[in-house]
């Protein structure tokens, strides 16, 4: 690889604030905050919105919303079949 052209890629925690649930992992993104981890280091910490500790679909309660009752009409037209 040559030299100077890619970022630092380095310890980061992300942070979940849906859940309040943090893991250190190695990335490339940067922040001024910081975070003591468990191991008594400091490490930059990027706060994220959603991860699969509480997203829908990895905690199984994604749910699907259908206004217009399309489910219920193919359930009634091919429901018995098969």
């Amino acid at each position: 690889m040559r030299e100077g052209i890619h970022p630092a890629y380095g310890p980061v925690v992300f942070r979940d604030r849906a859940a309040g649930h943090a893991f250190l992992t190695r990335s490339t993104m940067t922040s001024e905050k910081t975070i003591e981890w468990e191991d008594g280091r400091t490490y930059p910490v990027v706060d994220v919105e959603i991860s699969d500790v509480s997203h829908p679909f990895h905690t199984g309660t994604a749910r699907v919303l259908d206004t217009a009752g399309r489910v219920e009409r193919f359930e009634r037209r091919y429901g018995g079949q098969g």
